[in-house]
């Protein structure tokens, strides 16, 4: 494991080859699972404030949704996601032709709002849980990413690498500068 600042890290966030690979996955991880993704409470006002310009993007069955669930709704263990369609995909879903896209992201892309899209999607494969005083970073193995592992390890790219931007973004360009060097000997120490 590594540790930087208070957050544990698994090895394999270091060791696994990741690249999403729409062509393959059709987007399925905004479509499968047990609810919808995971928010910070702190994201909750801003899905409010810019749901009216993302709901443009948005799917009528994903608008219908938010319009009788809200733009977040609480999960099994009382924490903030986004509501579902039909207990389906998530309701900030957009399709092109038979791939799922975030109609978030897409609102963001074209500059018309503020906000990428939530963190925990931001990371994903990496699943971030807070316990008070660490934090648990765990790479999340799902068979849908198969392709994606694939098409990593043909580009050579580790995982904590193609999500630089999302590390960065939930924890600090020093928290994440951190992390490359105690990587970097890690690895010189293994070839020793």
């Amino acid at each position: 494991m590594l540790i930087v600042a208070n957050c544990i890290i698994s090895e394999n966030i270091a060791d696994r080859c990741f690249c999403c690979d729409l062509a393959h996955c059709k987007g399925q991880c905004c479509v499968e699972g047990d609810s919808g993704a995971p928010l910070d409470v702190s994201e909750v006002p801003v899905l409010e404030r810019i749901y009216p310009t993302v709901a443009q993007y948005m799917t009528e069955a994903g608008r219908r949704a938010v319009e009788q669930q809200g733009v977040a709704v609480d999960d099994n263990a009382g924490e903030p996601c986004t509501p579902l369609v039909d207990g389906r995909e998530c309701a900030y879903v957009t399709w092109d032709g038979d791939t799922a896209l975030c109609a978030i992201e897409k609102a963001f892309r074209d500059g018309n709002v503020d906000f990428p899209k939530p963190v925990s999607c931001h990371l994903y494969p990496i699943r971030v849980d807070d316990y008070g005083e660490f934090t648990a970073l765990n790479y999340h193995e799902w068979d849908i990413c198969r392709t994606a592992v694939c098409k990593g390890r043909e580009t050579g790219q580790p995982l904590y690498k193609y999500l630089k931007e999302p590390l960065i973004r939930r924890f600090g360009q020093d928290w994440y500068d951190e992390l490359c060097i105690q990587v970097e000997q890690r690895t010189a120490n293994a070839v020793r």
